[in-house]
């Protein structure tokens, strides 16, 4: 079992990561942002990645509802 990195001195000042994906709509790409409350981008990648059904049908739900900021779907990890 791997122990977790620990967070650089980067990712304590910028303090909770976020992560970006893509999700395809039709022949276009749409960029959403996953914000969470992980200390390391590697730990917010791992969830990401560990939750990806959920995570995406929650973006096409918000892409169909017109929810997008700064043409971004923007998505927050419950706490």
């Amino acid at each position: 079992m791997r122990i977790a990195a620990k967070p650089t001195e980067q990712e304590i000042i910028e303090g909770p990561q976020a992560v970006s994906f893509q999700i395809a709509n039709g022949n276009v790409r749409q960029c959403c942002i996953l914000q969470t409350e992980l200390p390391t981008k590697a730990l917010a990648q791992k969830y990401l990645l560990a939750n990806w059904p959920v995570i995406e049908k929650m973006a096409r739900d918000a892409l169909a509802a017109g929810n997008l900021e700064d043409g971004q779907i923007k998505l927050v990890m419950a706490a």
